[in-house]
């Protein structure tokens, strides 16, 4: 197989430590998690403590001002143990990174430091029950009053939602301006008139809290408007290459983890006499499976070197998403398939990651979003 070459000798330390942290503080719990409908709480602090949350964020900030590489295994080996209730990416490449670049300086010494200790947890309120990937849609308003914003509105499908101390709120400043009139606002839980519906119940990624939340009348400082009132949409476009890449990551990870889970249960599984990785179909198969995922990982690193250098642009991070999440699930399909009925067994990792898959390829912005992106830039 071809090499990876961006991981040098620290990420690989790390990654070894990512892992072990996993296996012993969240493998063993995350069924319990499931069924409980998020992760334990601590779990946050534990992963601050690790250095697994925001180690891109400068020191000042008191991250480890670390290269997007570190989030990359955290986001690889989080995916690879199918331990998909754990929200740490978010939090810290797609959370963080609003407050970093458009955050006043006394927001990012207020909250920064509280996001990499795990103390507070982060959501992103994007969609809502008109508006999900047609983010010009939102409904959500914030009408200044004073020195405060009053933020009326409600959203759904927050990843986080249920624990979060923190959120990003997008919403209308200017409702008659369409994109230009979007802005974004930290709101912390417990402002008065901030209410947390009921955790959804989904078909997959069940450990992870996934909310409806409710404002009304809620009253925000003038000062936590992020960057400037109407630039919420461009913000929104800037960050989002590397929310796409997150997804990507993840996908591949989850598809190469398949692969060897199958592997193995299929030189393991006999029947009619014989290992059922001695079929013809099942070689095949496995053959296939092995020379997409081995493409996959080639264009995957390829974006993320590019991202690296800052050169990552909208249509291929387009591209990057919606291609590894199709594959994602057509690779997850085929090795449930290979398990026969025991892959659909929610006591088995490929059958978990099999219904934990097919949100990838809806959030993030739809594959069709995806598509068309890229038609707009042929």
């Amino acid at each position: 197989m071809i090499p990876r070459t961006l991981f040098g000798s620290d990420h690989e330390l790390f990654r070894d430590s990512v892992r072990k942290f996993l296996e012993q503080e969240a493998v063993p719990f995350h069924h319990q998690w499931e069924k409980d409908g998020h992760v334990d709480r601590q779990l946050w602090n534990k992963g601050g403590a690790a250095g697994m949350l925001c180690s891109h964020i400068p020191e000042e900030y008191g991250g480890m001002d670390a290269d997007f590489l570190y989030s990359a295994v955290v986001i690889e080996e989080i995916s690879r143990l199918g331990l998909s209730g754990i929200g740490f990416s978010l939090h810290s490449d797609i959370v963080a990174p609003y407050i970093l670049h458009y955050g006043s300086e006394e927001l990012k010494h207020k909250y920064l430091p509280k996001l990499v200790s795990g103390e507070m947890v982060t959501a992103i309120a994007m969609t809502e029950p008109g508006a999900g990937s047609d983010l010009q849609g939102v409904k959500t308003t914030a009408v200044l009053d004073g020195d405060e914003y009053v933020i009326n509105g409600s959203k759904t499908f927050i990843t986080n939602g249920y624990l979060a101390d923190l959120v990003i709120v997008v919403a209308k400043t200017d409702p008659k301006a369409g994109a230009k009139g979007t802005s974004l606002f930290l709101v912390e839980a417990g402002t008065p008139g901030f209410a947390k519906g009921k955790r959804l119940e989904k078909v997959g990624m069940k450990a992870q809290d996934t909310s409806e939340l409710f404002f009304q009348d809620v009253r925000v400082p003038k000062a936590n408007l992020l960057g400037q009132a109407g630039m919420g949409f461009a913000y929104l476009m800037q960050e989002l290459p590397q929310e796409r890449l997150t997804v990507a990551l993840g996908a591949l990870a989850s598809a190469e983890a398949a692969l060897q889970w199958t592997l193995d249960y299929t030189r393991e599984r006999k029947a009619f006499g014989k290992a059922i990785s001695d079929f013809q179909n099942t070689r095949f198969k496995l053959a296939e499976i092995a020379t997409e995922v081995q493409i996959g990982r080639v264009f995957v690193d390829r974006c993320l070197e590019q991202h690296l250098q800052g050169k990552l642009d909208v249509p291929t991070a387009a591209m990057c998403k919606y291609w590894t999440t199709d594959l994602q699930c057509k690779v997850l399909d085929e090795c449930v398939q290979l398990h026969g009925g025991y892959g659909y067994m929610w006591e088995y990792p490929v059958a978990r990651a099999w219904a934990d898959a097919r949100v990838q390829r809806i959030y993030a912005g739809t594959n069709e979003i995806m598509k068309e992106i890229i038609a707009r830039s042929l």
